[in-house]
This record gives structure tokens, C-alpha cells and sequence, in this order.
């Protein structure tokens, strides 16, 4: 009798091969965070929000990846596809793909059986579970420790996963490139914003992107802070990465 039991409850607790994470993604734990800062801007005010659980790529789309991806679907190639100055194109495989539009991320990630990671779960999987700092590392950053602009220098980007991950196993969620999330902009949606896994507003004129990139400086490489672009915007430092839903 106590050997079925022990049986059973072994069974019941072992983790199914769905739990695990798809290759290249890591599982972001579900939890409740401070979103935002305190102030008067679009990226405020701080409130709380819980996030489920849910996979989240360790590193951006790449050049490789993204080339992949137009070859078997006959999409067309990044606007600044082979630009060495913008390391696009062929000759730059593992630096994260710009040139896209918030369609072309759309597009790749459903191609991929995945999705766009919504703004709420960006930057909680960002914050790496620290809680009130400025960056996925804490309270500073720099050329060393993520690729972006400062003092008018930089290095460009860089290839995925060059710098150290945060607290999540997730690299460069500031610096290298700017990420399309899923939501539309609102500049006021925080203060309406849902407590549990919020989504956006229902409609916009504009996506969100997040994390800065090698062609910001350091404030935009703030976790915190919100940008936002028209969905058609083809940019040298917006690329993206994908998120993808926990099976239960």
C-alpha cells in the first residue's frame, strides 16, 4: 500500500515534457511585481501586477534566425539587410535582426509557434526578480555590460548573448536592440491596467517597444521605460524576441 502511494504521488509531481522549455527559451516563474516608476510620465504610476508563467526567448532573433525564417516563407528580407555598418545580413549570424516592422516580428514568432511577448511579462522577465532597479543587472549600466550609446559612443550591436543573463537566464534585455512587444501604446493604460496578466489597450495607433538598444543611451536602456513606434516603422536598433505560452 505505501509503495503504490509512493508510486502515485512521484507520478503526480514529476514534471511533463511539456513543462520543459523549447530549445533557445527559458521559463519566466509566474509572480507579482512593481511595474513602472513613481513620477508623471507614460511609465507611471508603479502598480502591481501578477504575471503567469510563460517561456521566454534567452536571446533576440537573430540575422540567421530571422534569414531562416524568409527563406521558407518567401517573406521579404530587412529593410537594412546586408549594411555591414548596421552588422545586417548574412555576414552577421548571431547579432539580433533589426530592420523588421512590429508585422514582420508578428509574422516570425507565429511562424515559430510562439508569440510576441506582451509589455507586463517584457518587463517583469527584464527586472530578472529584482524589484526597484534600474536595469536587469541593478542599479547601473554601461558599454561593459550591455551594448548602447553613451557619451555619444558605440560599438554597435553586438552578437546575442555576449553580455552576462539576469537573474532569469534571459541576455540583453537592455542594450543591442530595441524588442517589439504585443501591445498597443496608451500613455495612460497604467492607470487602468488589469492586476493579472494584462494584455494592452484594445486598439492604438502605435506598438510598444522595450529595452532600449545599442543606439540608446542609458536611460532609455531603463526597464521601465515605455517607447513607442508605428507598427510599419522599419528601425536600425528594433529588433525583437518571442515569448510562448506555459501548456498546463
Amino acid at each position: 500500500m505505501n509503495f503504490l502511494l509512493l508510486g502515485f504521488v512521484l507520478l503526480f509531481v514529476l514534471p511533463s515534457a511539456d513543462s520543459q522549455p523549447p530549445a533557445g527559451m527559458v521559463v519566466i516563474p509566474a509572480g507579482t511585481f512593481t511595474m513602472g516608476k513613481a513620477g508623471d510620465a507614460e511609465d507611471c504610476p508603479p502598480h502591481e501586477i501578477t504575471i503567469s508563467a510563460f517561456y521566454l526567448d534567452s536571446a533576440e532573433v537573430t540575422n540567421a534566425e530571422y534569414q531562416e525564417f524568409c527563406t521558407k516563407t518567401g517573406r521579404q528580407l530587412p529593410e537594412f539587410w546586408g549594411i555591414a555598418k548596421l552588422k545586417s545580413g548574412p555576414d552577421f549570424p548571431k547579432h539580433p535582426v533589426v530592420g523588421v516592422s512590429w508585422s514582420d516580428a508578428e509574422a516570425y514568432a507565429k511562424w515559430a509557434g510562439k508569440r510576441l511577448p506582451t509589455e507586463a511579462e517584457w518587463e517583469y522577465a527584464a527586472r530578472g526578480g529584482l524589484q526597484g532597479k534600474d536595469f536587469p543587472a541593478g542599479d547601473s549600466i554601461s558599454p561593459e555590460s550591455a551594448s548602447i550609446t553613451q557619451a555619444g559612443k558605440t560599438n554597435g550591436s553586438m552578437p546575442v548573448r555576449t553580455f552576462a543573463p539576469n537573474g532569469y537566464g534571459v541576455f540583453e534585455m537592455s542594450g543591442n536592440a530595441c524588442e517589439w512587444v504585443a501591445d498597443f501604446y496608451d500613455a495612460g493604460y497604467y492607470r487602468i491596467s488589469p492586476a493579472k496578466d494584462p494584455k494592452g489597450p484594445g486598439k492604438g495607433k502605435f506598438r510598444i517597444i522595450r529595452g532600449g538598444g545599442w543606439h540608446s543611451g542609458p536611460y532609455c536602456n531603463r526597464v521601465y521605460v515605455r517607447n513607442a513606434l508605428p507598427p510599419g516603422w522599419l528601425d536600425i536598433n528594433v529588433g525583437f524576441r518571442c515569448a510562448k505560452d506555459v501548456a498546463n
